[in-house]
C-alpha cells in the first residue's frame, strides 16, 4: 500500500510540510512553487523514516547507543556511529515506505519522459539549513542514480548517514537532541550541465550585500562544492547586474557522467584556462539568485547548473538554495566610506543636496 504522507512532490509543497521534509526539500518545494527553474522531484518524508525505524525497536536502540556518548572520545564516537548506521541499513524501509518510494520514482519517470530517469538522492534533515546553523554536507548525497531498486537502496543509505560521526558530534555540540532529528530525502531529476557552481547573494569575504558572487566550473557542480577545482569567480552588482570583477582560474578537471557513473576527467590546457560561463549566463544566474533571495527574504547560498537544450538554448537550473549563515547573523555595519550597489543608491538618496549660492 502506498502511503500518501510518505512522499510529497515539490510541485505539491505547502509551507506546513516543512517539518516532515527538512530544509533542503522545503527549499526545493518553495522555489518550485515560486516559479523558479527547479528540476522536478519529490521528498521522502520523515514519516517514511519513522515508520521504517519503528520496527524491531530500531529507534530506541539508536537512542541507547547515543545516550551519554562522549563525542570527544573519537574511538567511542566512531564505534557508536558505525553501529547506528548498521542498525538503519539492516532495518531497511518498511513495506509502506518502499512502495511509496517506488511509486514516486515511477511518477517522476512519467513526468520527465524517461523510463529510468537519473536522479540525485540527497539527505534533508529536519535540523538542516536553519538560519542559525548549517548541517550542509554532513549527510550523504548520491548522484546519477537510475532504477527503482537503486533509488530505494540509496534512500536508506541517506537515512543511515544521519548517524555519521561528524553529524552526531555537530548535533551534540549545538544542542540538537538526537531523538528529535529525523531524516527526509530528496529524489530529484539530475541534469547534465555544461557548467555548474554556486552563487552567494552577498560577498562571502566581507558580507557586502550589494554584490552577488558566483563560482563556476565545467560539468557537474560537485567539483566546486567539494573544492576539487579552483573555480572561476565573478562579482556582480546586485542593482544593475553588471560584472564588476572576474577571475578565470585554471580548472584542471571536470566532474561529468560516463557510462552512468560520475567521474572526474582532466581538461586540456585550452579548455582549463577558458571561462566556464559566458557574460550572459553570469547575469542570468545572478538574476535568479536575486529572485531566490527576494523569495526567502534573506541572503542565500544557491547551487545552479546550466544545460543546453535541443534548440541550443542555454538554460539555468536552480538545484538548491539555503540561507547564508555566516554574515547574515552578524549585525550590519554602517560604512562611513564609499557606497556601491544598493547601499550606494540608498546613501545618495539620503544625502542632503548642496546648492551653491
Amino acid at each position: 500500500m502506498v502511503v500518501a504522507d510518505h512522499a510529497i512532490f515539490f510541485h505539491d509543497y505547502q509551507e506546513t510540510d516543512k517539518p516532515i521534509i527538512g530544509g533542503k526539500c522545503a527549499s526545493l518545494g518553495a522555489m518550485t512553487q515560486a516559479g523558479l527553474p527547479v528540476p522536478p522531484g519529490f521528498a521522502v518524508t520523515t514519516y517514511a523514516f519513522a515508520d521504517s525505524m519503528s520496527r524491531d525497536h530500531v529507534g530506541p536502540h539508536l537512542h541507547e547507543l547515543l545516550d551519554g556518548l562522549d563525542v570527544s572520545d573519537m574511538h567511542a564516537l566512531t564505534e557508536a556511529a558505525g553501529r547506528c548506521r548498521q542498525l538503519v541499513l539492516d532495518a531497511g524501509p518498511s513495506q509502506e515506505a518502499e512502495a511509496t518510494i517506488r511509486d514516486g520514482y515511477r511518477q517522476l519517470c512519467e513526468q520527465t519522459g524517461f523510463h529510468d530517469v537519473a536522479v540525485a538522492v540527497r539527505s534533508s534533515g529536519t535540523a538542516e539549513d536553519q538560519p542559525d546553523a548549517s548541517f550542509a554536507g554532513q549527510q550523504d548525497t548520491y548522484l546519477w542514480i537510475r532504477g527503482a531498486d537503486n533509488v530505494v537502496n540509496h534512500v536508506v543509505h541517506c537515512w543511515a548517514s544521519l548517524y555519521n560521526d561528524r553529524a552526531i558530534a555537530y548535533r551534540h555540540e549545538n544542542g540538537y537532541p538526537h531523538a528529535d532529528v529525523a531524516m527526509s530525502v530528496a529524489v530529484q531529476q539530475m541534469v547534465l550541465p555544461k557548467a555548474a557552481g554556486v552563487a552567494f547573494t552577498l560577498n562571502p569575504i566581507n558580507g557586502d550585500r550589494s554584490t552577488i558572487v558566483i563560482d563556476s566550473a565545467f560539468g557537474l557542480g560537485e567539483s566546486v562544492v567539494s573544492g576539487t577545482v579552483t573555480p572561476d569567480n565573478y562579482m556582480i552588482d546586485k542593482v544593475i547586474f553588471e560584472i564588476t570583477k572576474r577571475t578565470v582560474s585554471v580548472k584542471e578537471l571536470e566532474c561529468c557522467v560516463e557510462n552512468d557513473e560520475v567521474v572526474e576527467k582532466p581538461l586540456d590546457i585550452d579548455r582549463s584556462t577558458s571561462p566556464s560561463v559566458t557574460d550572459d549566463e553570469i547575469k542570468a544566474i545572478a538574476r535568479l539568485a536575486r529572485r531566490a533571495e527576494k523569495h526567502f527574504g534573506r541572503p542565500q547560498d544557491v547551487e545552479w547548473a546550466i544545460t543546453i537544450d535541443a534548440d541550443d538554448v542555454h538554460v539555468v537550473h536552480l538545484l538548491q538554495s539555503r540561507p547564508e549563515t555566516v554574515w547574515s547573523n552578524k549585525p550590519r555595519q554602517v560604512s562611513q566610506g564609499v557606497h556601491t550597489g544598493v547601499e550606494g543608491v540608498v546613501s545618495n538618496l539620503l544625502k542632503p543636496v548642496k546648492v551653491k549660492h
